[in-house]
């Protein structure tokens, strides 16, 4: 990544902000307010602004948490807060890299549990942190999870 995640949320604010778009400059609004929070909590532990990695992880959890609220949403019959939600979706998600598709995870996977030499599900864990330590930014970590138990359960 050639310019942090940081200056790319700043520069997208202004654009929004001159292009008077007020669903994403509130939609950017509301991820800065939340990585500040992010970065009061870790001073404790000696940190001044979280790592792009910690970025990402709170980006995939404000995103996770307007799905839900999507899926509310339409079960109440509200329609137009479940577009609101997802058009806030939309500009997170904007930010985050490109997911795998499912071959590209079933690939991943296996070249995982080949890698750990994992035989059985007792082993999951090594199996998830290979692929963590290699592909945490593009897989999702949730459905890598059924994938692994799976493949170590044949």
């Amino acid at each position: 990544m050639a310019e942090d995640l940081r200056s790319r949320f700043t520069a997208a604010l202004k654009e929004a902000m001159l292009a008077k778009d007020t669903a994403r400059t509130s939609t950017l609004r509301m991820i800065t307010a939340k990585l500040k929070d992010v970065d009061i909590a870790a001073r404790p532990s000696g940190v001044d602004k979280v790592p792009d990695e910690q970025i990402l992880a709170m980006l995939r959890g404000m995103a996770k948490s307007r799905r839900e609220s999507v899926e509310l949403y339409r079960q109440g019959n509200r329609p137009e807060l479940a577009e609101k939600e997802e058009a806030e979706i939309a500009v997170i998600e904007s930010f985050l890299p490109q997911q795998m598709d499912e071959a590209a995870m079933r690939a991943a996977v296996a070249a995982a549990v080949a890698e750990t030499g994992a035989t059985s599900v007792k082993e999951m864990g090594k199996v998830m942190a290979a692929l963590k330590a290699k592909h945490a930014a593009a897989l999702d970590m949730a459905k890598a999870g059924p994938l692994v138990k799976a493949a170590l359960g044949s």
